[in-house]
């Protein structure tokens, strides 16, 4: 059983007898542990909890399980309640501890001002309890859900749904410029990361897609890749730069261990886990270097993606390739990249003012 992120105190049943109830605290703690053949599971040492960990486990992918699970501990490690004692004050009270100032009251994130956690960490983990609760009112456990679904308002044409709970920015993501790019290329020191990061610069795949790419994945005479492992467990075949394939050629031929057993394109290079595939910290790690070599300030794997997203729309790639090649489920994910391209806004509004000034001369 490998513990992570352990509690100070055990989890103890709940006593039947209401008065006893009120002395116990209710303390998760969440433990990965080994269920034989079927793999690893997660498990609270709660059975309300665990239960919906495994109908959660049934039909999502493994990182929204292990989301959902910390977003459960996080909350009830907040409340200190019984899931059935928890009420819309307790969810409240939750909010505000999450928006307290965690480095200080003069540390504030640049996009949106605040001190505590991001607006969207705090909806994500709100929605994780709702759901819980959502399934503890289907099993017959609790009457209601304590998380509210928004707040009154006198507005006419929001009453049916008031006020939402958590009020997100609409920020748009950063990207860099292609002089901060080719900076990090060059920073970058073998040509399996340098293929990592075109993989995401000049094909747009997700930080998961990128590692979880196979051997078959991958078809060099048709210049596409075969993403098994996309997400929300969606698979789609993306054309890329023949500049990825020549990098990952000379990955293949002279950086991969040939003694490596994996399916997996990318792997471990030295050490202990040499031929091992390459872990989520592991290429985390490597931007983390390349970023600081090139003197960039912030970068992610994902901000990666977004530039290669408004690099094409810059280029004249039409919205709809542009969620096919992104693997968006929606068309309104990818709308976002038409503000984050330069030209776009700016060439509609000359147009638009060249009109108007055209019929304002010719009546004049």
């Amino acid at each position: 059983m490998w513990v992570i992120s352990a509690c100070r105190r055990p989890v103890w049943p709940v006593p039947r007898d209401p008065v006893s109830r009120r002395s116990v605290v209710f303390v998760p703690c969440l433990v990965r542990s080994q269920r034989g053949c079927a793999g690893d599971a997660l498990r609270f040492g709660h059975r309300s909890l665990d239960d919906y960990l495994d109908w959660v486990e049934a039909r999502a992918r493994p990182n929204t399980v292990l989301a959902t699970a910390y977003d459960l501990k996080v909350f009830f490690s907040v409340v200190a309640k019984e899931p059935a004692e928890v009420t819309g004050v307790d969810v409240l009270d939750f909010i505000k501890a999450q928006r307290r100032p965690r480095r200080g009251v003069q540390v504030v994130r640049i996009e949106d001002g605040e001190a505590g956690l991001a607006a969207r960490t705090i909806k994500r983990r709100l929605a994780s309890v709702a759901g819980f609760y959502e399934y503890l009112i289907v099993r017959g456990d609790v009457e209601r859900n304590p998380v509210p679904r928004g707040l009154a308002t006198r507005s006419p044409s929001r009453a049916a749904r008031g006020l939402p709970v958590i009020r997100t920015p609409r920020t748009l993501p950063r990207v860099i410029d292609p002089d901060q790019a080719d900076a990090l290329l060059a920073a970058l020191r073998t040509e399996r990361d340098r293929a990592m990061v075109q993989a995401m610069l000049l094909g747009g795949l997700r930080r998961c897609e990128v590692l979880g790419l196979r051997m078959p994945d991958v078809h060099p005479g048709e210049k596409r890749l075969f993403i098994a492992e996309g997400k929300g467990g969606h698979q789609r075949i993306v054309p890329v730069s023949p500049r990825f394939f020549t990098t990952l050629a000379a990955y293949l031929c002279s950086e991969r261990p040939r003694s490596s057993s994996s399916e997996r394109v990318f792997v471990v290079l030295k050490g202990q886990r040499r031929g091992q595939p390459l872990s989520a910290a592991g290429l985390d790690e490597i931007i983390a270097g390349a970023r600081r070599r090139a003197g960039i300030s912030h970068l992610t794997c994902h901000q990666l993606r977004h530039t290669c997203f408004t690099r094409l729309r810059e280029a004249g790639m039409a919205l709809e390739a542009i969620q096919a090649q992104a693997g968006h489920r929606s068309i309104e994910s990818t709308r976002l990249y038409l503000h984050l391209a330069n030209d776009w806004l700016a060439g509609e509004y000359r147009r638009a003012i060249e009109a108007i000034d055209a019929q304002t001369f010719s009546e004049a």
